[in-house]
């Protein structure tokens, strides 16, 4: 729940998420949900000519399960409420 609740506060910023298969897309992030597959708005691939199909496409979601990694700016990273959030979850185990 730790990420889902940190991905949650990134509703509406800029993200980069890389897929399993190499696919990179940039875009905003639209929702997520528990099993973190993410929405994402305005999207651009990193990479269009090696897939020159994705151009068109401008919205898409991503199941959580091919994420490989996602990308964030560091400005809108919050690591003081992740640490505490952590060092919570840690205690409750």
């Amino acid at each position: 729940m730790l990420f889902f609740s940190f991905f949650k506060t990134l509703v509406g910023k800029d993200v980069v998420v890389e897929l399993k298969n190499d696919l990179a897309i940039a875009g905003t992030l639209h929702s997520v949900d528990q099993y973190l597959n993410f929405k994402l708005t305005d999207i651009t691939v990193l990479d269009s000519q090696k897939y020159p199909y994705m151009i068109s496409v401008k919205n898409c979601f991503i199941r959580g399960s091919v994420v490989r990694y996602v990308q964030l700016p560091s400005d809108d990273v919050d690591v003081t409420l992740l640490q505490d959030a952590t060092r919570k979850e840690a205690s409750a185990k």
